[in-house]
């Protein structure tokens, strides 16, 4: 093999801090108008921790539920209501063992361009309010839904 010509890297694209608040504050608002109260994780894409929020009266596990979702969203770049059908297939079904994977609605990875540069993920409301929420903020701010 020439190492000339080898591919020795890769960019990678991450969401901004900026975009990142961004994401939180629409979170926050589309959480308070739907009635309820919310933890909010982003990661890069990675599943790193970029930023995080949780409002005041959401329940503790709401922060450790958000984290998780992000990263799940991030790991394949699918939403992680779409979990739920893949783990019902039992060649797949191994992989609910793993203590981060986190198969409930309101986690999506953030696409931009086609590319993933992150994760967000929610937690405190219902599973269709979360994804709601998920799914308002990234729209808000210009960011693609993932078509699964």
């Amino acid at each position: 093999m020439n190492t000339h010509t080898l591919r020795k890297s890769a960019p990678a694209s991450s969401v901004t801090q900026a975009a990142a608040g961004a994401l939180i504050a629409a979170v926050h608002t589309v959480a308070a108008r739907i009635g309820f109260t919310a933890a909010v994780a982003v990661t890069d894409q990675a599943g790193h921790l970029k930023a995080f929020d949780r409002a005041d009266e959401a329940p503790f596990l709401t922060a450790e539920v958000a984290l998780d979702k992000a990263w799940t969203a991030a790991s394949f770049r699918i939403p992680t209501h779409t979990w739920n059908d893949y783990l019902a297939d039992p060649q797949v079904a191994p992989l609910a063992g793993h203590p981060r994977l986190t198969a409930v609605g309101g986690g999506y990875p953030i696409l931009e361009n086609g590319r993933c540069i992150g994760g967000l993920g929610i937690s405190g409301g219902s599973y269709q309010q979360d994804r709601q929420a998920a799914e308002e903020a990234l729209t808000a701010l210009g960011f693609e839904l993932s078509g699964h």
